[in-house]
C-alpha cells in the first residue's frame, strides 16, 4: 500500500550516491596526529587488574583474558585528560568476541568504567543463559545503537570517534553510524553508570576469556576546548526520548523495520532523523506488479542506491503477484521482506485494496468479510516473508467494529498461522494496530514482534504506539523480530 511513485522514485536514485558521499572520513595524517601505541609496547597504557589478559604482539594490543580494561595514560598533553578530540583505531574481533573502546572516562582500578561513553564492538556476541547481543559494532553503547552487523568476526574495521562540545559522532569504515547530541539535561538509561560529556582518557575492555579483541593504529588528534560543535540541533527531552534511552539500555532493537521515503523525505534526512530520535531505520522499496522494483533488473538499481548505508534495507511485497516479479535470488538481496493482507481479490475474484473505500465498496455484511480476510490472512502468511505488516487493518467502513470483529478466535487464527509460519507480528504506529489484547494473546503464543511507522508522508514519528505496547505487555528483547543472515532468510527457506 502507499506506493513509491516511480517521479518519487527516479529522484531517489540521484541522491543516494550525494548521501555516500557524504559520510566520506578521509586516513588520518598529516600535522596533529599522536599514536597512542608504539606497535611493540604497552607503554602509556595501565591496568587495573588482571593485567595479562593484554598484551602487545605483531605491531597488536591483544585483549584477551579474564574482564579488565587497560588505560590510556601517557603524559604527553595535560595527563591523557581530554575533552574535544578526534580518535581512530583498527579493530578486530576473533568468533563470538565482544570488546569495548571508552572515552572520557577515569582511571579505575578495579570494575567496568562507570563514566564516559562506550563505542561497543560485538558482530555477533552471544553469552551466558542464551544472551544474544541484538547491539552491534559502532553503537554508542546505550545512548544511539546499531542494529545491524556492517563487519564480520575476522575482518579488520576502523572505528573513528569525533567528540566536540556535546556531540558525538562515531564511524565505521568511513560510515556515520552515531551522530548523538547530548542535551543541556542527559538521560541516564541505566543507573550503574553516568554517560555525560565531560572529559578523560580512553580504555580498551577485555570482556573475558572467550573474547578476543586486536587493536592496531590507535591515533588520537586533540581538538581546543573552543572547537565549533558541527551540529546545531538542541534536543528536547519529553517522555518518549526517555523511554528511548531505557529501552536502548534492555537489549529490545529500537528498529522502525517499516519506513519509507515518501511525503519527499530523502536518505539523507531519514538518516539524520535516525541519529537525532535514536531509532535505527528499515527503509522499504515497494515491490511488485506497477511499482517501483517490478523486476529483478530494478532490484539491482535499487540496491545499488543504498550500498553502504547505515540502515536496513527492506522489501514490501505488494499484492499477492509479488513473487511474480522478481527471483528468489534477487529478493534474498533484500535484508528482509514484509507484506500485509491490504490486496487481495475477494471470493468473486474481485482484486481490491481495502485502504481504497471505493475498491471495497458497501459491506453488506462485516460477519462475513471478516471471515473472508481472516481466511486471506492465513493464506498470505505462508508466502516467503519474515514479517506480517498492518496486521489488523479493517476497512474504515467497519473501523468503528474493530474490537468486535476481531474476535478472540478470529485473533488465534492470525497468530496461530503467523507462529506456524514463523512471521513477526508488526505493531504499527501510523494505525495504532493491533491491540493490545491481540499483543498480549500473540506473547503468551510465542510470537515474535516488530515495530513500523508505515508513513505515507515525510514524518517517521518515534515509535509512540509500538514503545507503549513494550511498556504495557512486557515485551522483552528476546520476543523481537531479528533479519536472517544470508543463506537464513525466509524467501530462501520457505517454499
Amino acid at each position: 500500500m502507499n506506493a513509491l511513485t516511480r517521479r518519487e522514485f527516479i529522484p531517489l536514485l540521484a541522491a543516494a550516491p550525494a548521501a555516500m558521499r557524504a559520510f566520506a572520513v578521509d586516513a588520518p595524517n598529516g600535522s596533529g596526529w599522536i599514536p597512542l601505541f608504539d606497535g611493540r609496547s604497552l607503554a602509556g597504557w595501565k591496568t587495573g587488574r588482571n593485567t595479562d589478559s593484554f598484551r602487545a604482539t605483531d605491531g597488536q594490543i591483544v585483549a584477551h583474558g579474564p574482564e579488565s580494561y587497560l588505560f590510556y595514560t601517557a603524559s604527553h598533553s595535560q595527563n591523557a585528560n581530554f575533552k574535544n578530540f578526534e580518535l581512530t583505531a583498527e579493530v578486530r574481533l576473533a568468533p563470538g568476541a565482544q570488546s569495548g573502546i571508552y572515552f572520557h572516562t577515569p582511571f579505575q582500578s578495579a570494575g567496568e568504567p562507570t563514566n564516559g561513553f562506550r563505542i561497543l564492538l560485538a558482530n555477533d556476541y552471544r553469552g551466558p543463559n542464551g544472551y544474544i547481543e541484538r547491539r552491534k559494532t559502532g553503537s554508542l553503547f546505550g545512548v544511539r545503537n546499531v542494529y545491524k552487523p556492517f563487519v564480520a568476526d575476522g575482518e579488520w574495521c576502523r572505528i573513528d570517534v569525533a567528540v566536540r562540545q556535546k556531540q558525538i559522532e562515531v564511524r565505521l569504515n568511513g560510515m556515520q553510524v552515531v551522530n548523538y547530541v547530548e542535551p543541556v539535561e542527559p538521560v541516564q538509561g541505566d543507573p550503574r553508570f553516568h554517560r555525560v560529556l565531560g572529559h578523560g582518557t580512553f580504555a580498551l575492555q577485555a570482556h573475558g576469556p572467550e573474547s578476543a579483541a586486536y587493536f592496531r593504529n590507535i591515533r588520537l588528534r586533540p581538538l581546543a576546548d573552543n572547537v565549533p560543535q558541527i551540529a546545531n540541533e538542541k534536543p528536547v527531552v519529553d517522555d518518549v526520548y526517555r523511554d528511548i534511552i531505557r529501552l536502548s539500555n534492555t537489549n529490545i532493537p529500537l528498529v522502525d523495520s517499516h519506513s519509507h521515503l515518501k511525503g519527499g523525505l530523502t536518505l539523507e534526512q531519514a538518516l539524520a532523523n535516525s541519529h537525532r530520535v535514536g531509532i535505527f531505520y528499515g527503509i522499504a522499496i515497494n515491490c511488485g506488479i506497477s511499482f517501483p522494483v517490478h523486476d529483478d533488473a530494478s532490484v539491482r538499481e535499487y540496491l545499488a542506491t543504498m550500498r553502504n548505508q547505515p540502515c536496513y534495507v527492506a522489501m514490501q511485497a505488494e499484492g499477492r503477484e509479488w513473487r511474480s516479479c522478481v527471483s528468489r535470488d534477487a529478493a534474498a538481496k533484500f535484508d528482509y521482506i514484509f507484506t500485509d493482507a491490504m490486496t487481495f481479490s475477494d471470493d468473486n475474484g474481485k482484486r481490491m485494496r481495502i485502504w481504497m473505500p471505493e475498491e471495497v465498496g458497501v459491506i453488506h455484511d462485516p460477519q462475513a468479510f471478516m471471515e473472508m480476510l481472516v481466511n486471506r490472512i492465513e493464506h498470505i502468511l505462508r508466502e516467503p516473508v519474515d514479517i506480517y505488516a498492518n496486521p489488523t487493518y479493517i476497512p474504515d467502513q467497519i473501523g468503528n467494529q474493530y474490537d468486535t470483529l476481531w474476535t478472540p478466535q478470529r485473533m488465534d487464527r492470525v497468530i496461530e498461522a503467523a507462529l506456524k509460519n514463523d512471521v513477526a507480528i508488526e505493531i504499527n504506529n501510523r494505525r495504532r494496530i493491533p491491540s493490545k489484547a491481540f499483543i498480549q494473546r500473540a506473547k503468551a503464543a510465542g510470537c515474535k514482534f516488530s515495530f513500523g511507522t508505515n508513513n505515507g508522508e515525510a514524518e517517521l514519528g518515534r515509535l509512540e504506539y509500538p514503545i507503549q505496547m513494550v511498556k504495557e505487555c512486557g515485551l522483552t528483547w528476546q520476543e523481537m523480530f531479528v533479519p536472517q543472515p544470508d543463506g537464513r532468510k525466509a524467501i530462501q527457506v520457505k517454499s
